[in-house]
């Protein structure tokens, strides 16, 4: 039995602005997990509008670990670093963020940009770049129990 099996609350889904999918969020409470699950395209202004989403779940969960799932989405949201790493991430760490596991996209140039958000998150907390959800999930699974 994996974490993504285990009882979760849907906490909606983003869209962008031709009302399509960009992003979902679930809340597995034993795990103290977040798991947003991108789909589509994602711009700067995608990310961000997700990231936003995400502060009052964050504020009423105080998720521990988060998982992102960008496996099915693709797209340049460079841009939005500056925003994440200033404005985002310190509200998320003060809400209790303590870990963060990242599943790259398969588009290689959204795998640069993930690696740039990786190296400037890992100043501040726990985070690493996988391949597969499984494995994020192993990792993450170590990070509850490390904290």
């Amino acid at each position: 039995m994996t974490i993504l099996s285990t009882p979760y609350t849907d906490l909606g889904t983003v869209l962008d602005a031709h009302h399509r999918p960009i992003a979902s969020f679930r809340f597995y409470p034993e795990q103290q997990l977040l798991y947003i699950r991108w789909t589509g395209n994602i711009t700067e202004a995608e990310v961000i509008k997700v990231a936003t989403a995400a502060g009052p779940i964050q504020q009423q969960y105080h998720c521990a670990l988060l998982l992102n799932d960008k496996t099915d989405s693709t797209g340049e949201w460079a841009d939005a670093l500056p925003w994440l790493e200033y404005e985002w991430l310190p509200l998320a760490l003060e809400e209790g963020l303590r870990a963060f596991a990242y599943v790259f996209s398969p588009d290689m140039q959204n795998q640069i940009i993930s690696v740039e958000f990786a190296e400037r998150v890992g100043k501040h907390l726990p985070i690493q770049l996988f391949y597969d959800v499984e494995t994020a999930l192993e990792w993450l699974r170590r990070q509850y129990v490390a904290a």
